[in-house]
This record gives C-alpha cells, structure tokens and sequence, in this order.
C-alpha cells in the first residue's frame, strides 16, 4: 500500500469508506426517486425513456425468439406487443392518465403515431435486408432501435402536448 492512511489505521478508513459510499448511494437513489415522482416535463420525459427501454428490451426478446418466422413478421408481432405494452405503461406510470384516459383511448392516439413508426421500421429493416441480404439479429434490433428512438421523441411531443386531456 502507498497510501499513508491506509497503512495506520486500514480496518477504520476502508470502513468509514464502505459506509460513506452506502450513505452516498442512499442519498443520491432518494433523490432521483423523488425527482422521478413528479410531474414537470423532464420527470416525465425520464420515465417515458425508462418505458421505452424496457418495452424495447420486449421488442428484441420477442423478436430473436420469432425470427424463424422471418424478420417482418416477426417484427409485426414484436411492434404490436411492445407498442401496446408501451401504451399502457405510458398511460399508468409516464403520464398518470389511468383515471383520466381509459385504455382503448389510449391505445388509438398513440396508436396513429405507432403505425407510422411500424412504417419507418418495417422500411429500415426492408433496406437493410436489401442492402446486405440477411443482417445479423444485432443490427437489425440496433437499427429498429435507432428509428424508434426518433419516432419516440415525436410520439411523447404528441402524448405530452397534442393528446393532452382538457383541463377540469
């Protein structure tokens, strides 16, 4: 060891240490936590990420395991799954609207915007397929990924501001 303190009293400092890191990690968890709980903009534009990285976790799951179908279909199901599942936890957790919205409402507005992202994917994946004739799994889940990301942007702009219930 080079470090002086450590060699005088190495049980206490490596201690003190474990225990201000602990406290650290508490604290900071807290706060982002209770920051992620409110509802300004950026909290929700969080979670809407936090969601969309889950449901897109779902997406890939689905569509590895249905690509023996071929990779439209497999990612038709796929989009449908994970679209829907990214609906309702929008409306449950993103926005809060479980009492405000019901699910079908819900499912139809982003649904318009979905069947433009299922557009720009489905013709991603098309080209890629065209381009280099049988892409690994890898790059055709990175590359739905990466037009979903800006499809994305567009559809919490439109469940934030354009779907936005009527205040009472």
């Amino acid at each position: 060891m080079t470090c002086p303190s450590l060699l005088l009293h190495p049980a206490e400092t490596v201690g003190d240490l474990s225990r201000t890191t602990a406290q650290w990690a508490r604290t900071s968890t807290g706060r982002v936590t209770t920051r992620m709980r409110t509802d300004d903009t950026t909290a929700q534009f969080l979670r809407f990420v936090l969601v969309g990285a889950v449901t897109t976790v779902v997406y890939a799951l689905l569509f590895v395991s249905l690509r023996s179908w071929g990779y439209l279909p497999a990612h038709l199901v796929a989009t449908a799954v994970s679209t829907a599942l990214a609906n309702e936890l929008h409306r449950r957790l993103t926005f809060r609207a479980d009492e405000r919205v019901h699910w079908f409402t819900a499912q139809w507005e982003a649904g318009g915007i979905t069947v433009l992202g299922l557009l720009a994917t489905s013709t991603a994946l098309g080209w890629l397929d065209a381009v280099t004739g049988g892409t690994h799994p890898g790059l055709q889940i990175a590359t739905v990924a990466t037009v979903t990301a800006a499809i994305g942007l567009l559809r919490f702009v439109a469940l934030r501001w354009i779907f936005r219930p009527a205040p009472a």
